[in-house]
């Protein structure tokens, strides 16, 4: 999609979610999903909403596409992650607070009652997920107690692949600095995160989405 189409244009995900916010909370309700975790749940289009302006509407993109699951039924917010229904329950770290291990523990227990109560029909063995933030190369840099090393710990990661239409350095600048057009030199250099991103990229070598699981 063009970029210079305007505001309303690029937000037009954005009023098709809201169109579709009483057919979703019905498809919740027959599920007996809590409000509470509906509510939580599709305020994601917020989260979201408030990111993208914080990226100079570099966000958009991937938004949109990203909040297509919450308007499908897919997705659930638990706690510290989101949990996503398909072949395996898959993970995802929303940018709402420290990964701590005691979070992503609660999350997880949440997790293990909601879908067996909610969706019976469904049967699920493993927890998995995508992310850079399964890269060992982060190790490198990382101290063992940081909150990304030890969730990294909980998963046992699939073989190396290239992943089609994504770029993971351009993913990791997204999510650590919401930033997508600043010079590598002007980013900023706050935290240990910060500074391993950005001397990993200088060295000239690249970071990778890996996939990982575990099991429930």
């Amino acid at each position: 999609m063009s970029r210079d189409r305007g505001p309303a244009w690029r937000h037009l995900y954005v009023y098709a979610y809201l169109a579709l916010l009483d057919v979703v909370r019905a498809f919740h309700r027959d599920h007996g999903v809590p409000d509470a975790v509906s509510w939580t749940t599709l305020a994601d289009l917020g989260r979201n909403l408030a990111i993208d302006r914080r990226m100079h509407r570099e966000g958009w993109p991937v938004m949109q596409s990203w909040l297509t699951l919450h308007a499908r039924g897919s997705v659930y917010e638990l706690g510290r992650l989101q949990h996503q229904r398909g072949d395996t329950i898959g993970l995802h770290v929303p940018e709402s607070g420290p990964l701590s291990p005691q979070a992503v523990d609660d999350s997880l227990d949440r997790a293990r009652v909601f879908f067996p109560r909610h969706f019976p029909d469904e049967e699920y063995t493993a927890f998995s997920c995508g992310s850079w933030l399964l890269d060992p190369q982060l190790r490198e840099y990382l101290p063992e107690d940081s909150h990304i090393v030890q969730f990294q710990r909980r998963f046992t990661l699939e073989p190396y692949e290239e992943p089609e239409g994504l770029d993971a350095d351009v993913e990791v600048r997204r999510f650590v600095f919401r930033s997508l057009s600043t010079p590598l030199d002007d980013l900023p250099r706050r935290t240990v995160l910060h500074r391993a991103v950005v001397d990993h990229l200088r060295a000239g070598r690249h970071w990778h989405w890996r996939r990982g699981h575990f099991p429930i």
